[in-house]
């Protein structure tokens, strides 16, 4: 996982009531970082009928290597993070783990890379989410490849049991369900106590890429991008709490956040032959004003191409 990330003089990561990481496997005692890999037997909140943890294995593996890289790629000098976890049941599973973050020099932006091998010679059926967790700026606006109307944004209408609903969050849901668009703008008015939930068709441009961003008043952006083809399910969440205030403008995955039951039915749950990997690669980062604008323009240009 990526603890938390600083350009520009700006801290890009959720608030939290953590004040830095702890020593533990489980999710919500150590829930505050910018980046946790979701997965990879499965993930997303468990069902009554489901054994896995919240989120899965991965979230706060313990590594059995790790390494700083120095090289160059066709995007620049770069200085990498990397390491290993092998995750072993007996008579049920064994793969690798192999995530990576890629600083490159100058750059604002850095690249997230995961690769899964099943180690076994037989399949596995796997899930991943990349959670990815910005900071919300009051007035912010979110831009991003996907139209923003009720068939390409849809609000997740179900409310988890660690939910408690005001009647100003039943409308407020009862709103976006409809008019999906009119989260768009963080304003402070918007009941997004405790949390709200969108499943987003993301569009690709011709590099394959989709595209979102948050942009602050002052022009500048916080930025992310991923690879529908590799992930083709786009999560949306928000959380605006006094103690905890995030926003995963786009959260990449394999499958929805609902548990391994309910992402089988809907056919999401995938299957890994032996000895074969899975890869995926996203970027994030900030842009300034000027980078943010033209980043704008090429979303445009993805919305009316399709």
């Amino acid at each position: 996982q990526i603890w938390s990330a600083e350009f520009d003089g700006r801290d890009i990561t959720m608030k939290s009531m953590f004040d830095g990481p702890r020593k533990t496997q489980e999710y919500l005692l150590n829930y505050g970082g910018f980046l946790l890999h979701c997965g990879f037997m499965a993930m997303g909140v468990p069902t009554p009928e489901d054994t896995h943890a919240l989120h899965g294995e991965l979230p706060n593996a313990p590594y059995g290597r790790a390494a700083i890289v120095l090289g160059a790629d066709a995007h620049g000098e770069f200085v990498a993070l990397t390491g290993a976890y092998n995750h072993t049941v007996a008579f049920s599973t064994n793969y690798l783990a192999e995530p990576m973050v890629k600083l490159y020099a100058g750059s604002s932006r850095f690249r997230i890379i995961f690769k899964a091998t099943n180690l076994k010679v037989t399949p596995m059926e796997y899930m991943y989410m990349a959670h990815v967790n910005f900071r919300p700026v009051d007035n912010g606006r979110l831009i991003y490849s996907a139209p923003a109307d009720k068939a390409h944004v849809r609000l997740r209408e179900s409310i988890p049991s660690h939910v408690k609903p005001t009647p100003e969050y039943i409308a407020f849901m009862d709103e976006l369900r409809d008019h999906p668009e009119r989260h768009n703008v963080l304003s402070p008015d918007k009941s997004f106590d405790p949390e709200i939930v969108f499943n987003i068709d993301f569009k690709a441009d011709a590099e394959g890429w989709a595209r979102s961003m948050q942009i602050h008043p002052d022009g500048s952006a916080d930025y992310i991008a991923h690879r529908p083809e590799q992930l083709n399910v786009g999560v949306r969440w928000i959380c605006r709490m006094q103690d905890q205030d995030a926003i995963g403008i786009v959260l990449p995955a394999t499958a929805g956040p609902e548990g391994y039951t309910t992402e089988k039915e809907k056919g999401l749950v995938r299957e890994l032959p032996g000895q074969a990997s899975f890869s995926c690669e996203m970027e994030a980062g900030v842009l300034n004003a000027d980078e943010a604008r033209e980043m704008s323009a090429r979303i445009e240009q993805i919305l009316q191409s399709q």
